[in-house]
């Protein structure tokens, strides 16, 4: 009898295992709070491209056609008024590439920028990727496409993706007139029919006004447009995906837009003090990755957020100042003076030129001023102090001991940022260990 009561309860026991193995499955792990703010913040730096793609159509680009710009404009975040742009969106395919005309430059800085739907640099036209022969017709093609292509052709360039941004610059120098005659020489010709992308429709906000979790609606239309190329992103496409799906459910909709403004967006301005994973030195912030990102999605996001469209090191690097040597913001309230030694001035540390701006801290667009003067450089003829130091000069005023070439307005009222670019980065600008001195606020 004892046999056979422990028989059953062994098959009553084995009977409610196999019951519990069987029955329905278990819900899924909540996604973290972490999970939620990671994916928004890598999401984000596809939605912006997307949102500028968006406003390109809107205002008349055509694939394949390039815009000139009237050398000037400084109506987005972050400027660069030494160059005249032009820009164009490229469409090509397994039956299509598109031929890039480029004019022959002499002394003169000059580069054609492609990046992909993410703001990741795909390759550069200039002398310093192509010096035996940087002009004449480069033919963009997908990598591997079979095309037939016209005779006299400089050189055949490959793109892992079928649509691609140009971003070509041209340096206006102290002749404004020739710069632009240049930039009108470049030109786009497809050799057939590219297969034109429908635009995704993503959210198209204002840069001071983040999205919420709607961000989250359009992310399988942003991911399905564009997958990202970089090697070990995969998991956070996933993740994104997963999140805009639970943020069908109503509950997990409200929990996630939460934690969009009270902890992703906190994250984003913790990140954005130092551009991600860069160094800060004398209130200097320098990025640790520009122009292609690899793994750190993070600074991609930042860097697509503030000046999109940026470089790879080799051509240019952008250091952004937002603080005096005691650690305040920079206020138009205030004179700062920026000093450089004799054996260090700006010059030093860029092959081709430098620059300065003053942006909004919001915005990041340009200080409107009375003089429209919107930066110092090499044409605004700065001149040296007495024993060869530099000093520029930053105020709602012009201080009595500024030369007009070394003075930036800078309204009172405001806090801002400054943008040092030096173009053809060397010495320790290159290397990494050089910062800009730092900015000191005049009593």
């Amino acid at each position: 009898m004892n046999i056979l009561r422990t028989a059953i309860a062994t098959s009553l026991l084995v009977l409610a295992n196999l019951a519990s193995n069987a029955g329905p499955a278990q819900a899924q792990p909540q996604l973290s709070d972490q999970d939620i703010s990671d994916a928004y913040i890598y999401l984000l730096g596809r939605l912006y491209v997307t949102r500028q793609q968006q406003l390109d159509f809107t205002e008349g680009f055509k694939w394949n056609e390039i815009v000139h710009r009237t050398p000037g404009a400084v109506d987005w975040p972050n400027p660069n008024l030494d160059v005249a742009y032009s820009e164009a969106w490229v469409a090509v395919d397994e039956q299509s590439c598109t031929i890039v005309t480029v004019p022959e430059v002499k002394n003169r800085y000059f580069t054609v920028q492609f990046l992909n739907g993410w703001g990741e640099t795909l390759a550069n036209i200039n002398e310093r990727v192509f010096p035996n022969k940087p002009y004449g017709d480069f033919a963009v093609c997908l990598r591997g496409a079979n095309v037939s292509l016209p005779a006299g052709i400089t050189s055949r360039i490959d793109l892992p993706v079928k649509h691609s941004r140009i971003l070509a610059r041209v340096a206006l120098s102290d002749d404004w007139d020739g710069a632009v005659a240049l930039q009108h020489q470049f030109k786009l010709t497809a050799t057939g029919n590219p297969k034109i992308p429908e635009i995704p429709k993503t959210p198209i906000f204002e840069l001071e006004q983040f999205p919420g979790v709607e961000a989250f609606d359009a992310a399988k239309a942003a991911l399905d447009s564009e997958p990202d190329i970089n090697p070990g992103l995969e998991h956070m496409t996933s993740l994104t995906l997963e999140v805009a799906k639970a943020a069908e459910d109503p509950a997990e909709r409200a929990r996630i837009d939460k934690l969009i403004h009270t902890k992703a967006l906190p994250e984003i301005g913790k990140a954005g003090g130092i551009i991600g994973h860069g160094t800060i030195e004398n209130g200097w912030a320098r990025p640790g990755m520009v122009g292609e990102y690899g793994i750190d999605y993070i600074t991609r996001t930042l860097v697509n957020y503030r000046g999109i469209w940026a470089n790879l090191k080799p051509e240019v690097l952008y250091y952004r100042g937002g603080s005096d040597s005691s650690g305040a913001e920079l206020n138009g309230d205030n004179v700062y003076t920026l000093t450089f030694p004799a054996d260090a001035l700006p010059s030093r540390f860029a092959k081709y030129f430098w620059s300065v701006i003053a942006v909004d801290s919001t915005r990041f667009r340009v200080l409107p001023n009375p003089t429209k003067r919107y930066l110092l450089n090499e044409q605004t003829k700065p001149q040296p102090n007495a024993d060869g130091s530099l000093t520029l000069y930053f105020a709602a005023e012009k201080p009595s001991a500024a030369p007009d070439g070394n003075w930036l307005p800078t309204p009172k009222g405001v806090v801002y940022r400054l943008t040092f670019r030096f173009y053809g980065p060397q010495d320790g600008v290159s290397n990494g260990t050089y910062y800009p001195p730092p900015l000191i606020k005049v009593d």
